[in-house]
């Protein structure tokens, strides 16, 4: 069955789960998965030289199970998560994966349909991580010992990356950012169904 799986990416704090959220509510027969949902248990995460526990990392997920997650819905999209209603048959399933380590994740390379990447100055970041309540709760430091540093080095390593992302400055409304990312998403899926039309009557001759 034909899908469309889109990558909600960026830094801590930076508005991707509301803005995948949101998404959910507009776009029909459509699923979240969220990579918050496969940190390991606090006993299994690594710390620093300075007592820092190693959060921002690929080694604190259970990215295995994640992406056994993500075949299950590629197999089944019908019969797995929970999704908003099935609208006309011919929809296709649409799947929101957002998280702050997908595009550092190779085997989750070939999956993207679109890909979106949140970002927000560092005095903003720093502004928001404060008001939220994380277990464990950041010890003082943390943010700038570890959360920030992370993710200037995850970002650096997507220099590399040769497909197209998109950038989103996580600074504007949410209302501003659903409404970009939700045209830009009916255009791709447009394409995609124009594409797939034309290799059917392709087939077909």
């Amino acid at each position: 069955m034909k899908t469309f799986v889109i990558g909600i990416g960026g830094v801590t704090n930076g508005g991707k789960t509301t803005l995948a959220k949101n998404l959910q509510k507009h776009l029909p027969n459509c699923s979240v998965i969220s990579q918050d949902d496969f940190f390991k248990p606090e006993s299994e995460i690594e710390t620093d030289k300075n007592g820092f526990l190693q959060y921002d990392v690929l080694e604190a997920l259970n990215m295995e199970k994640m992406m056994s997650t993500i075949s299950c819905w590629m197999e089944s999209p019908r019969h797995t998560l929970v999704s908003t209603a099935w609208g006309r048959a011919e929809e296709v399933p649409i799947l929101i994966i957002e998280g702050f380590l997908l595009f550092n994740y190779k085997p989750l390379d070939p999956v993207w349909n679109r890909s979106y990447f949140l970002t927000i100055p560092y005095e903003e970041c720093k502004r928001r991580r404060s008001t939220r309540v994380y277990k464990p709760p950041d010890p003082p430091g943390y943010f700038d010992g570890h959360v920030w540093p992370m993710y200037l080095k995850h970002r650096q390593e997507m220099e590399d990356i040769t497909w197209e992302i998109v950038y989103l400055d996580g600074t504007k409304s949410e209302e501003e950012l659903f409404s970009q990312v939700y045209e830009d998403l009916r255009q791709e899926l447009a394409k995609q169904k124009l594409s797939c039309k034309a290799s059917l009557e392709g087939s077909s001759e």
